[in-house]
């Protein structure tokens, strides 16, 4: 049985990634019929086709999108072997992708990039702030080494750490009557029009499940795609919006304000997930043990 080469790992993940045999061809100094025959080589092989090739586009088989992040991490071992364990913390190379939820990405990944990329400066990082299932999917697919999201994405393929709770409060202006009081109960919010995200965001689920559980008749008036849609909304006066304390604006310059929700509190579980059939790559633990460090001064700090 033939073994699978270097050069074949990496003409695969450039032709992955270009989507086309002729960009992946010049990108790996060869010629389209020499790379052809590699990749199919590689595909005798592995026993199963990698790609479905049409005449505008190739794409990745299931077998290709399950085997991208394993060639990525063949090849990302093989670099980190050669540089050698002595001088791995300085001259590390490589790239981390990571699927977020909007809100952790803006709040929580900064305070991480930095001391990272201080530690292993040639280590890239790509951030897909995506919604809770698109960053699921882009998890379960490959496409991300591994991702910040909400509990509500669960997944057989994935497991979920939890790091924070992320308490719901009522967004509203500071001068909005409202912002007198120290807590909202539904009562209080019956008499104003709200501003809500689409029943297809992980936030408005956890939301519906609570306001069905309390029986609670409430004017959804306005409805949005994104939570910084919706507050930018009531900044302009047109409502209230119940939304995740984390989509706060920071700082003491803005028109808006929050206060909690009274009686048993709401909130949504953020953690970090991982494909449970393969390990993450190096560049992407070391970023997850300093994320994790991070995190938890992040959580002391909120509390």
């Amino acid at each position: 049985m033939h073994q699978i080469e270097f050069k074949d790992l990496i003409i695969f993940v450039k032709v992955a990634e270009t989507g086309n045999f002729h960009e992946a061809a010049e990108a790996t100094f060869l010629s389209q019929p020499a790379l052809s025959r590699r990749m199919q080589k590689l595909e005798n092989v592995l026993g199963a086709a990698l790609f479905e090739r049409t005449t505008r586009k190739t794409k990745l088989t299931s077998v290709g999108r399950e085997f991208l992040p394993k060639a990525r991490r063949m090849l990302e071992e093989f670099e980190l072997s050669v540089l050698g364990i002595k001088d791995m913390a300085s001259q590390q190379k490589g790239s981390i992708t990571i699927a977020c939820i909007p809100t952790a990405a803006f709040y929580f990944l900064p305070s991480v990039i930095k001391p990272f990329n201080e530690k292993y400066p040639g280590i890239r990082i790509r951030i897909l702030d995506e919604s809770a299932n698109q960053g699921l999917e882009s998890v379960i697919q490959g496409d991300a080494d591994f991702g910040i999201n909400m509990a509500i994405a669960q997944h057989s393929e994935v497991s979920f750490t939890p790091l924070i709770d992320d308490p719901f409060v009522v967004c509203m202006r500071q001068d909005h009557p409202l912002a007198e009081l120290d807590e909202i109960t539904w009562k209080d919010l019956e008499a104003y029009k709200l501003i809500s995200v689409s029943r297809t965001s992980g936030n408005r689920l956890l939301l519906d499940k609570s306001i069905a559980r309390d029986q609670v008749n409430l004017n959804s008036f306005y409805e949005v795609q994104h939570l910084s849609t919706s507050l930018g909304l009531v900044e302009t006066g047109l409502g209230l919006s119940i939304v995740p304390r984390l989509s706060m604006p920071m700082g003491t310059n803005s028109a808006l304000t929050y206060r909690p929700l009274a009686g048993e509190q709401i909130d949504r579980s953020i953690g970090l997930i991982r494909r449970t059939s393969t390990p993450v790559s190096p560049s992407a633990d070391l970023f997850i043990q300093i994320l994790l460090e991070q995190w938890s001064t992040k959580t002391e700090k909120l509390e």
